[in-house]
């Protein structure tokens, strides 16, 4: 279960999903502070996505929809900086900010994902047509596979729907949805109109 108060780190160009593992590079001194809290705590590290803005703001606006990580490893480096991996545990909704620290902490709710045995045959369902649509793009030069063929059903669609070169608010809109497989349903979606525009979705983009 989430703590009921948890940092968040807001970036222009990420999202996280969960069961999804997340490298990043920790070098303001708000979010080094920020992260020797979070290691003397729980570990955990809520990421939202900010909102576009025209003007620079001290705490710009974020999507209301985040997902909560565990620092599964941290490595610092001489100069104070930090490399983190990220392991997205479980969505959360924002109810309400503080300001009491250098960072941005939120008051949160999380958000379960309900797992019938119907959701789970979609999804199913779903990894069959995932593999058609993606046929060949998901491989190195060498022909050695991106996402490991043993990867569960709802792992997969989550990874896809992080690492995919889709737009950031993209990605928002598949975290939000209320469960996996209607997330896989709609990175379908998003995959075939990608394919019909011309706009190929093969390949993981950055994060």
């Amino acid at each position: 279960m989430l703590p009921s108060i948890i940092p968040i780190f807001p970036l222009p160009n990420v999202v996280l999903f969960p069961s999804v593992f997340l490298p990043l590079h920790i070098f303001e001194p708000r979010y080094r502070q920020m992260l020797a809290d979070a290691l003397q705590g729980d570990r955990i590290i809520g990421m939202v996505l900010l909102r576009e803005r025209d003007a620079i703001e001290e705490a710009p606006p974020v999507y209301a929809v985040g997902c909560a990580g565990l620092v599964s490893h941290s490595e610092t480096l001489q100069d104070g900086r930090s490399n983190i991996i990220l392991r997205g545990i479980q969505r959360f909704r924002i109810a309400l900010e503080e300001t009491d620290r250098a960072y941005r902490r939120a008051h949160i709710a999380p958000l379960p994902e309900e797992a019938t045995d119907e959701i789970r045959e979609d999804v199913r369902q779903s990894r069959t047509r995932l593999a058609t649509l993606l046929a060949g793009r998901l491989e190195t030069a060498s022909g050695e596979a991106m996402v490991p063929n043993d990867m569960g059903d709802e792992e997969l669609v989550n990874t896809l729907a992080q690492y995919l070169d889709f737009d950031p608010i993209e990605k928002q809109a598949l975290l939000e949805r209320d469960d996996i497989a209607s997330r896989s349903r709609a990175l379908i979606d998003l995959i075939e109109m990608r394919s019909l525009a011309g706009r190929s979705p093969g390949g993981f983009g950055p994060q």
